[in-house]
């Protein structure tokens, strides 16, 4: 076995591979760009090296920095978790020609699937079912047109390089094909630098399922049975679960078989992933990709069977033969997955950045994250900040653990899907282990939103108790709050939400107990800290746990169920015209967080109505499409496509109709 390891990535697979390569004895270095000088994965290794920018073309996609780090600190091997030069061929060569051990498969098995044309054509020529479908060297529109006119609509146009849902478009409209063609071909030349594309029939109500496979050196190759996937958006991952729920077992046994044939017909020699997409209406299966690295729901085929992927990674790269054979590996029990990320669900998936005041996990998930109170969710990388994971006798019970943790999950500072996930955990349709692809719109078909909130007394309560308590810490300091302006004063009024009239507010009492009267409704709330982010927040008699943090003019509480984000000013304060709408601002289109412009798709003088979409953005690997609040003439662009802007730049002034 080597003696050390340099980890080419960041964020929670950094820390979850740094956590193995520990407990095995090994010194591990970390590498770091200027965005993430003080992260979590940083602190954890026994060495750091600074490797560029934020941007990742400056820093983790760079095979030349990632090589140099390894020679200065003397990594015996390299690991590169998943994604940024997980599958690049220029860092596995690298590697071979600096005598560092590459902790993945070998070159060839990279570059066999790494080509989704070339893997299809291994895949046929092993008897693995393939979707029905054109990859073939003439790449002209002529050729692509062709081939949908003899497979039948609807048709999926692919990219051949990468993956995560990029250079992929639907076709149901022999008419769209054209453009489907010349947009995927665009965003796989720019996501990849590979404009390839292929095209296959387009399955209506699919599955996702995947086979692991683990090999080694010494030609074994195994299987750790499969994974469902289906709960995606936009191509990407939500919710991940083993054993594939409601699957026949007749379909599982040619599961295992044709992702082992394609395994062994490349001598893979590695952890990875066969892909396949599943008929949900017919049980038919057809190959779809493979992953030659370790994937990022590789969680829950650790806890079915107990096995510690990174460390098999590790030992077969080190030249040891599998410790196991496959009859000795066992399936217990069932375990789930759900991709924690800092988007706002009800808001389209919006991603978002800031600070974490506050982070605290239900002690019976398994985490695997890269984040902890005080860390920055900046947007130069994906928007995905924790796996949860849970493992039960059954998979009734695994989802009932899930929904409880995400529901007991605290976090603060931003929003994130926390809930959402929570809600997909507890619907009937994934309950029922039924749910496919189209999992999302079938369920919310006009999008998903929380459970409302009763109302915001108590939080108006939890904003007053904060500002009456002593300064025993800076974050309960809250210099120049007006509301307690003395004994000569013991009735206030306020309003929460900042700025709504309709939260006005009138308290009496202070030091815990309180009374309070919004909307001609009066109750007495009083207010017992257990610790400096959690109260016990009693209201007419019925008592609850309240989190709450106060910082920069704001109060996030939370708890079962919410999460929610409230200014409270005195009545001094109000500004009326901000909730009458003057703040709303519907004549500027501006950058809700920092990023870089995509496409900007009109000029000045262009006339525009309620709902076009004006720019994408392109932020935390998700794109954004920032549409117009009114209809009116566009007086001003602010930016140019290929810049990168601050969150709250101007990017599209419009002069709006008269109505």
């Amino acid at each position: 076995m080597f003696d050390s390891v340099l980890i080419a990535n960041r964020g929670e697979i950094a820390c979850r591979i740094i956590r193995t390569a520990r407990r095995m004895g090994l010194r591990t270095i970390a590498v770091y760009s200027d965005a993430d000088r003080d992260a979590l994965h940083v602190q954890m290794a026994d060495q750091a090296v600074h490797i560029g920018g934020a941007p990742a073309t400056e820093s983790y996609l760079r095979p030349d920095r990632i090589l140099e780090a390894a020679r200065a600190t003397g990594a015996a091997a390299i690991h590169p978790g998943y994604g940024f030069l997980s599958e690049q061929p220029d860092l596995v060569s690298g590697c071979a020609k600096n005598g560092i051990v590459w902790v993945g498969p070998h070159l060839e098995a990279i570059l066999s699937m790494g080509s989704k044309i070339e893997a299809k054509a291994i895949a046929e020529r092993n008897g693995v079912p393939c979707i029905p479908g054109y990859s073939g060297t003439d790449q002209s529109d002529d050729a692509f047109i062709a081939a949908a006119e003899e497979i039948g609509f609807p048709v999926m146009v692919k990219a051949s390089a990468g993956g995560g849902g990029k250079g992929m478009r639907a076709v149901f409209d022999p008419i769209d094909l054209p453009g489907a063609i010349r947009s995927a071909r665009t965003e796989a030349e720019r996501s990849f630098g590979d404009g390839r594309l292929l095209i296959e029939k387009l399955i209506l109500n699919p599955r996702h399922i995947e086979v692991q496979l683990l090999g080694d050196k010494h030609g074994n190759l195994i299987h750790l049975f499969e994974r469902d996937c289906s709960v995606q958006r936009n191509h990407q991952k939500l919710l991940e679960e083993a054993p594939a729920p409601n699957l026949d077992d007749e379909i599982r046994t040619r599961l295992f078989r044709s992702a082992l044939s394609l395994g062994k017909a490349i001598g893979y020699d590695s952890a990875g992933t066969v892909e396949f997409v599943m008929d949900a209406e017919t049980g038919e299966f057809y190959f779809l990709e493979m992953n030659t690295r370790l994937q990022v729901e590789h969680t829950v085929t650790e806890e079915i069977t107990g096995i510690d992927l990174v460390e098999m990674q590790l030992r077969i790269a080190a030249g040891e033969k599998l410790p196991l054979s496959q009859d000795e590996i066992t399936c217990t029990g069932h375990a789930i997955e759900a991709r924690l990320t800092a988007e706002d669900a009800a808001d389209g998936f919006r991603p978002e950045a800031g600070e974490v005041l506050h982070w605290r996990v239900d002690p019976g998930l398994r985490c695997d994250t890269g984040i902890q109170t005080g860390s920055t969710i900046g947007s130069s990388y994906d928007s995905m900040i924790a796996k949860l994971i849970t493992h039960g006798p059954d998979r009734e019970a695994a989802c009932r653990k899930l929904a409880s943790g995400l529901n007991r999950l605290e976090i603060a500072g931003l929003t994130t899907n926390r809930l959402f996930l929570r809600d997909a955990v507890r619907s009937d349709r994934f309950a029922s282990g039924s749910a496919t692809t189209n999992f999302l719109v079938q369920e919310w078909p006009k999008g998903w939103s929380p459970e409302k909130v009763a109302d915001s007394l108590p939080y108006a309560a939890l904003a007053c108790h904060l500002r009456d308590r002593p300064a025993s810490s800076p974050w309960q300091t809250l210099a120049g709050f007006r509301l307690l302006s003395g004994a000569g004063h013991p009735a206030r009024t306020a309003y929460v939400d900042a700025d709504n009239p309709e939260h006005r507010v009138e308290i009496a009492g202070r030091s815990g107990e309180y009374t309070l009267t919004c909307n001609g409704a009066t109750e007495t709330v009083s207010v017992a800290w257990q610790d400096p982010v959690t109260l016990r927040l009693t209201r007419n008699g019925v008592t609850e746990t309240v989190g709450a943090i106060h910082r920069d003019g704001a109060t996030y509480v939370w708890g079962p169920g919410f999460d929610a984000k409230h200014r409270v000013v005195p009545e001094g304060d109000f500004n009326p015209a901000r909730h009458n709408g003057t703040a709303t601002a519907p004549d500027r289109i501006t950058a809700p967080i920092p990023g870089l412009l995509v496409t900007v798709n009109v000029r000045p003088g262009d006339t525009v109505a309620q709902g076009d979409t004006l720019v994408v953005m392109e932020s935390m690997k998700l794109l954004m499409d920032l549409k117009a609040a009114a209809a009116g003439t566009v007086s001003t662009v602010g930016a140019e496509p290929g810049t990168t802007v601050e969150a709250g730049a101007l990017l599209v002034q419009l002069d709006l109709a008269e109505s």
